[in-house]
C-alpha cells in the first residue's frame, strides 16, 4: 500500500506540474461555453444573425427546446461521446509520455513494483477525468443559469446528476484498452489513433443496431441520447463494458510485468 501511495503522489506531481493538466481543464470549460452559444442562439434565434458565421452555425444544430431538459441531454451526450476522446487523450498522456520522454528506464529501475506503478497511473487517469466530469458539469450549470434556461426542478437536476456521473464512470472504464495500446506502441500516435478508430466504430454499430453489445457506445445508450434505443441495454452490455475493462487492465499489467521495457 505504501509503494502505491508514493507512485501516486509522483504521478499527481507529474500531471499537476505539466501544461497538459490545466489545457485540459481549459478545454473542459469550453465545452460548456458553446454549449451555452448553442441554447442561446436556440432561444434568440433573432440573435443568430449578429453574431454572423458563428451564429447561422450553431443556429442550424438543434437539441429540442432551449430548456434545461435539452440542455442536459446535451451534456449527457459530450461526456458520452466526446468524453472518450478527452479521456483516451488523457489515458495516452499518462502511459504513453514515458516512453516518448524516454524515461521509462529510469522509472523502472526505481525499488517501486511494476504493478503499484501502473496501478498508481490507472488511479490518477480515473481522478483526472473524474475532476474534468465535474468541472464540465458544474460549469455546465453555470452556463445554464447565465442564458437563464426554462424548465428547472430539483428532481431533473438529480436525475440528470446521476446519469451523468454514471455516464462519466462508464466511459473512464474503458480507458484500459487505451492505456495497453498506449504502452504496447511505446507512445502517442497508435492510442490516438485507437481512440479515432474506436468513434468511426461507435457510429456505425450504432447505425446497424449492435450499439448495445459494442463496449464504447454503452456510456451513450445508458445516458439516453440515443432516445429508446437505450431500452435495449440489458445486464450483458455492462457485462461486455465491464470484461473490456478488466482485459484493459490485465493486458497493461501483464505488458509492465513481463514485457522487455528497454
Amino acid at each position: 500500500m505504501k509503494n502505491i501511495d508514493s507512485a501516486i503522489w509522483v504521478e499527481s506531481l507529474k500531471i499537476h506540474r505539466s501544461k497538459i493538466f490545466w489545457l485540459t481543464i481549459l478545454f473542459y470549460l469550453f465545452m460548456p461555453f458553446m454549449m451555452g452559444l448553442l441554447m442561446f442562439v436556440q432561444k434568440y434565434p433573432e440573435i443568430s444573425g449578429k453574431l454572423g458565421m458563428i451564429g447561422t452555425k450553431a443556429s442550424m444544430v438543434t437539441f429540442g427546446e432551449a430548456d434545461w431538459s435539452s440542455y442536459f441531454k446535451l451534456l449527457n451526450l459530450i461526456i458520452s461521446m466526446i468524453g472518450i476522446i478527452g479521456f483516451g487523450f488523457v489515458t495516452t498522456w499518462v502511459f504513453g509520455r514515458e516512453y516518448s520522454d524516454r524515461t521509462v528506464g529510469d522509472l523502472l529501475s526505481l525499488p517501486t513494483p511494476r504493478s503499484s506503478i501502473v496501478l498508481s497511473k490507472f488511479i490518477v487517469v480515473a481522478i483526472w477525468c473524474l475532476l474534468l466530469s465535474i468541472i464540465l458539469f458544474s460549469f455546465g450549470l453555470v452556463v445554464g443559469g447565465i442564458i437563464k434556461l426554462t424548465g428547472w426542478s430539483s428532481e431533473l437536476v438529480f436525475h440528470n446528476v446521476t446519469i451523468f456521473m454514471v455516464s462519466s464512470l462508464l466511459t473512464i472504464l474503458l480507458c484500459t484498452p487505451v492505456a495497453f495500446i498506449a504502452s504496447w506502441s511505446r507512445g502517442y500516435l497508435s492510442p490516438i489513433g485507437f481512440v479515432i478508430l474506436i468513434l468511426i466504430i461507435t457510429q456505425f454499430v450504432g447505425l446497424v443496431g449492435l450499439g448495445p453489445y459494442f463496449p464504447w457506445a454503452i456510456p451513450a445508450l445508458y445516458s439516453g441520447v440515443e432516445g429508446a434505443e437505450s431500452a435495449q441495454l440489458g445486464m450483458i452490455s455492462y457485462i461486455i463494458l465491464f470484461l473490456t475493462s478488466i482485459f484493459g487492465l490485465a493486458g497493461t499489467l501483464a505488458w509492465w510485468l513481463y514485457a522487455d521495457q528497454y
